[in-house]
């Protein structure tokens, strides 16, 4: 204790210190004996929060690696993530194919005759250019089964007006008017949106008139008020010899699983009139599984497993060249996990083959660190050897992939083991938080008590210490006695 923090006065022997005053310096003389009592407690109870919350952050660490590894087995732990396909073609300008989960894998002839198209019509001329007023009254257009009206008034009763008007209708379902201007003077033009035979589009005057009988039109090869520039037709195709229509370039109905779309005719016609003979080189579509996507899948594994190996290690080993352990080294839970998930990787499956029933077996093999790598070349030779048994060898019942995803959903379910453990540490830490505050209230209390006794005795000392100045200036008082008394 320093002189200039001293608790302790010593009195003065002059009659000014004599006076009285405090003895005792009361406020830090409590505050040391208090902070000598709570400072080892407090101490522990902060080591063993600091011990508790490091496991807690631990633990969440562990969940997260958990979740991450989890991720990855979503490609490969049920039947259905083996069932990617492909579709390809040999002859691109004919059809586009795309495969979806179901598609059957094999090899079909398909043959395209027709293309589906969307009707188009060009109307008669109008000598007066687009601006000159062609009369009022209402249209019923139609296409296919759907129709909408016009009403054509006096502001849009010009050939651009009227085009205007057809292209904002409420409930138009595809029909586009365009102004065609041409030396001949302006032509309306209308065009469907949708494709196939059954969507022609026809024009009626409604309104009882004839202002506007110049734009009607009903389909029929004596209504020479438009020319037809392209015929609404059907898209005719064959696969395996089976031949179809369909109103749509895209057809999504003809394989299951299967969408092609059509872009070209595999059909060429030569010569002219009655001697054009037309002949047909049938494109091949192929269905296959979808290997390199599962090989990438596989990749994705390995490189997930490998990155849970090392959270593994970081958590439960230790570290030689710093000398330190990690938060969970000696951890029950951690050293059950690793020993379940290893033995789902390492264990021998019943693939239904004797040669493809573990990691080994389709390249993925282990290190000394505990890392895994993968063969690329015996990976892809399994499986196009037997598919069915590598996708077993995952996503079957006791398969690797779907094994591990079972145990990881229940360890990280909220009756799982994580949870569970998690729980007991946040009821440890909360224990230790009402330690802390225990002894915060029970370090009040003494402080309290002590103030009151030191206070007291303070007040007693300096009593004293009044008593003993007067009692000095008393006896410094008496009349000294210098002469000798004579014998």
């Amino acid at each position: 204790m320093s002189s200039s923090s001293s608790v302790v006065s010593i009195a003065s022997s002059t009659s000014a210190g004599a006076a009285g005053g405090s003895v005792i310096n009361v406020s830090a003389l409590v505050s040391e004996l208090v902070s000598a009592t709570q400072t080892p407690q407090q101490n522990l109870i902060n080591s063993q929060q600091q011990a508790v919350t490091t496991q807690i952050s631990a633990l969440g660490t562990l969940k997260s690696a958990l979740s991450t590894f989890q991720a990855s087995l979503t490609a490969l732990a049920t039947p259905s993530a083996f069932a990617s396909v492909y579709a390809n073609t040999n002859n691109s300008s004919a059809f586009a194919a795309t495969a979806a989960s179901g598609a059957t894998p094999g090899s079909y002839s398909v043959s395209v005759t027709q293309l589906a198209s969307a009707q188009q019509l060009l109307s008669s001329k109008f000598t007066g250019g687009s601006s000159a007023s062609i009369g009022t009254g209402t249209l019923q257009i139609s296409l296919g089964n759907s129709s909408f009206s016009v009403n054509v008034t006096s502001s849009d009763d010009t050939l651009s007006g009227i085009a205007a008007a057809i292209n904002s209708a409420q409930g138009n379902p595809g029909v586009t008017a365009t102004v065609v201007q041409g030396t001949d003077g302006a032509h309306l033009l209308l065009s469907s949106s949708a494709t196939g035979a059954s969507n022609t589009i026809k024009v009626a005057e409604t309104d009882s008139g004839t202002a506007l009988s110049a734009l009607t039109y009903d389909g029929s090869a004596s209504n020479t008020n438009y020319v037809v520039q392209a015929k609404a037709q059907d898209a005719a195709y064959s696969i395996a010899g089976v031949a179809a229509t369909s109103s749509s370039n895209t057809i999504a109905d003809a394989l299951p699983g299967v969408t092609l779309t059509l872009s070209g005719l595999t059909t060429t016609t030569t010569g002219t009139g009655s001697s054009a003979v037309t002949s047909d080189t049938p494109a091949t579509l192929t269905v296959t599984s979808n290997t390199s996507q599962i090989e990438s899948n596989v990749n994705s594994f390995v490189s997930a497993y490998n990155t849970l190996i090392q959270s593994f290690q970081s958590l439960g080993g230790y570290d030689s060249a710093s000398k330190s352990a990690g938060p969970l080294m000696g951890n029950g839970l951690l050293t059950s996990l690793e020993s379940q998930i290893k033995s789902a990787m390492f264990g021998i499956v019943n693939s239904g083959s004797s040669t493809y029933n573990s990691l080994a077996s389709v390249g993925i093999t282990s290190h000394a660190d505990g890392t895994l790598s993968a063969n690329t070349a015996t990976l892809a030779s399994a499986l196009s050897t037997n598919f069915t048994a590598v996708s077993a060898l995952f996503s079957g019942a006791g398969g690797v992939a779907s094994t591990l995803n079972t145990q990881i959903t229940s360890n990280l379910s909220s009756t799982g083991a994580i949870t569970q453990d998690s729980a007991s540490l946040q009821k440890q830490s909360t224990a230790l938080d009402d330690k802390t505050t225990a002894l915060t209230a029970q370090m009040t209390a003494l402080t309290a008590s002590l103030t009151q006794q030191y206070s007291a005795l303070n007040s007693l000392l300096s009593s004293l210490q009044t008593t003993s100045a007067y009692l000095t200036q008393a006896f410094a008082a008496l009349p000294s006695n210098s002469g000798k008394s004579s014998g």
